[in-house]
């Protein structure tokens, strides 16, 4: 029997801030597979980003065991989180996150830099297959201030590409784009996971979970529904496909 990728049991986070306690999330309990497309879904004030920070190993649950490939995270220090970090999940935001007089290639090589393992000689073998991934070879150069919203995100992508990553989390990655940019977006996540790559996507809008194959439903800090996509999106980078 295989270990999940991730195993949540009894999962809680409070807050505290002047002694004033704020529980956030409530005794969570749930597995994600390797190779799973799973969007965390819920309102603003619902947890998710919360869930997201804990499973991406940004912070600490207060209670209750995560497991990342069986081992328990919770007794890691945060230099050993820091690098599973960089080598195991990669993180794609809604405001993209990129240096504004950098390169893309530049932007793209960051988490190498941070890397102990790092040589730099090595880096067009990593890099140039991330740009290609996302269709971006063509803007390497570029900074990223001469990028349209769209292009940003893609080249956000391929930086959360870049270390080959088990697990990629995109938070609201379509947020602040159009609709056509948000398809192709969505096709490259999906792309992605065809390939091999669990992804965990967070978002508001059922329209944009549906384009996962598993919706986690949280509402004031507790997962509601735990269900298979029955009429999934699939995107084709110009509109959607039901499958």
């Amino acid at each position: 029997m295989s270990i999940p990728l991730i195993k949540v049991e009894n999962l809680c986070k409070t807050y505290e801030n002047e002694g004033v306690e704020t529980p956030v999330l409530h005794e969570m309990n749930f597995e994600i597979e390797k190779g799973e497309f799973v969007s965390i879904m819920g309102p603003s004030g619902s947890g998710k980003s919360t869930l997201m920070q804990i499973l991406g190993m940004l912070d600490r649950p207060s209670c209750g065991t995560y497991l990342f490939e069986g081992k328990d995270i919770t007794k890691f220090s945060d230099d050993e989180l820091a690098k599973i970090r960089n080598k195991k999940i990669g993180f794609v935001f809604q405001s993209f996150n990129l240096l504004p007089r950098t390169s893309v290639y530049e932007n793209i090589e960051l988490p190498l830099l941070y890397d102990s393992d790092h040589l730099e000689k090595h880096n067009d073998e990593k890099i140039l297959p991330a740009l290609k991934a996302v269709d971006m070879e063509h803007r390497a150069t570029y900074l990223s201030n001469q990028l349209s919203g769209g292009e940003k995100q893609r080249v956000a992508i391929a930086r959360a590409l870049v270390n080959e990553p088990e697990i990629i989390f995109a938070d609201e990655p379509t947020g602040n784009l159009d609709s056509k940019s948000g398809l192709a977006v969505m096709k490259i996540l999906q792309d992605l996971n065809n390939h091999g790559h669990t992804i965990i996507l967070v978002t508001h809008e059922t329209y944009t979970a549906q384009h996962a194959k598993r919706i986690l439903q949280i509402r004031d800090g507790k997962i509601i529904a735990d269900v298979k996509v029955e009429k999934r999106l699939i995107a084709d980078g110009e509109g959607e496909l039901l499958k």
